[in-house]
């Protein structure tokens, strides 16, 4: 919170915060008071009401989106020698799975409107990494904001030129594409969840991977914890007794506890409450910002977006402020806004790869402008309207 001259408390509103009920926390006790608080059943609870909900086959509850990613990458086989393709506007995990795995990462520029990976700029690259014999082996598509990429167009040049397709998904849970809700995996391999407390549903830290093929569950399953397994189909002679084990491969430790699948099966009952909830949060900011030098988001008719973030963009041709004054005006007036991302490759780590400030100009004029404001369920339409009044003594003289 921030004090203003006066001596008046002014509390912050956050862009984005939980919600914890007290079914969310009778939900947690249940398992504290149980004999297992770890990888024990409901964590398969939690897998199977969350591909039951996205219709997909299979899922893989994990300690994080990033190990989600990570685990994804394995089970598709990246590796050194191959080529991961993401875009510029994401957090830096969306790329950084592919370096766990050895492989070199690079990425495609955005749509001007979606600001989600360019199907025009991925069908011109992937031509041209032909030519080159560089082609990717995985494309790691993210949903930007909740609204999913155009992922037939991206499906079918996937087809065409034999790449594998992970959705990036920590941002859409409870969204849908062509009326279907993401995560049914239709036209990908596998699709990756987040459930970091300022996403759409927390389990604290988490993440989930959901995908309709047997073999890619099983190698996440597998990998998850340490590459150890007890079944017998897969170790390499018969068991020595009942406590026997094997380590068959190299895997990590990126379990989900008990606790955190108590609590997002909690959470998972009040999904669609919550995406219907920024949506009408999302179409309020439409009617109130409808006058101010600001874009705000487009959605694509295809999508119904989980609206994980409401990002506008300042028109700064029509405004006396530079991007940087914008934001810092409302931090400093207690409105808690942020910018999704800094785009990847102006990253100092990916600098040192050869990456440099022009390579993906769309990302870096989005970057120029954006501007996430608070969305998240519990905001009030009086702490909405106090966003959009700071905004405008922002903006205007």
């Amino acid at each position: 919170m921030i004090t203003d001259e006066k001596k008046c408390v002014v509390h912050m509103i956050p862009y984005g915060r939980q919600e914890i009920t007290q079914a969310d926390i009778d939900a947690v006790v249940a398992v504290l008071k149980s004999d297992l608080i770890t990888q024990g059943p409901v964590v398969s609870r939690f897998e199977k009401a969350l591909s039951n909900y996205c219709e997909a086959e299979y899922a893989v509850a994990v300690n994080s989106a990033t190990s989600a990613l990570h685990l994804a990458c394995r089970a598709l086989d990246l590796k050194s020698g191959d080529y991961l393709w993401t875009s510029p506007i994401t957090f830096v995990a969306s790329a950084n799975c592919g370096l766990y795995c050895g492989a070199a990462v690079d990425f495609v520029d955005i749509d001007p409107s979606t600001y989600n990976l360019s199907v025009t700029a991925l069908e011109k690259k992937l031509k041209q990494a032909n030519k080159e014999g560089c082609l990717p082996k995985v494309l790691v598509t993210v949903h930007f904001g909740g609204q999913p990429c155009e992922m037939e167009k991206i499906h079918v040049l996937s087809q065409q030129y034999g790449v594998c397709i992970i959705e990036d998904a920590s941002h859409a849970i409870g969204g849908k594409y062509q009326g279907e809700h993401i995560g049914n995996c239709r036209y990908s391999d596998i699709t990756v969840f987040s459930f970091h407390p300022v996403k759409i549903i927390t389990t604290a830290e988490g993440g989930m991977a959901v995908t309709n093929h047997q073999s890619l569950a099983a190698k996440m399953d597998l990998l998850r914890s340490h590459g150890i397994t007890r079944a017998p189909s897969l170790m390499s002679h018969v068991s020595d007794g009942p406590w026997y084990y094997q380590q068959v491969d190299l895997g990590f430790n990126y379990r989900m506890t008990e606790l955190q699948a108590a609590l997002g099966i909690s959470q998972l009952s009040r999904l669609d409450q919550y995406v219907e909830r920024r949506h009408q949060l999302a179409e309020r900011y439409d009617q109130l910002l409808s006058e101010l030098p600001v874009t705000v988001p487009w959605q694509h008719p295809d999508s119904y977006s989980g609206m994980h973030l409401y990002v506008v963009r300042l028109e700064l041709n029509e405004i006396s402020k530079t991007h940087r004054q914008v934001f810092e005006q409302l931090r400093g007036q207690g409105i808690g806004v942020n910018l999704h991302y800094i785009p990847v490759h102006t990253q100092p780590y990916y600098q040192r790869m050869g990456f440099r400030v022009g390579d993906f100009p769309e990302a870096e004029r989005y970057y120029a402008e954006a501007i996430s404001l608070p969305l998240f369920p519990l905001l009030t339409e009086k702490q909405q309207d106090r966003v959009v009044e700071t905004l405008r003594g922002a903006l205007l003289p």
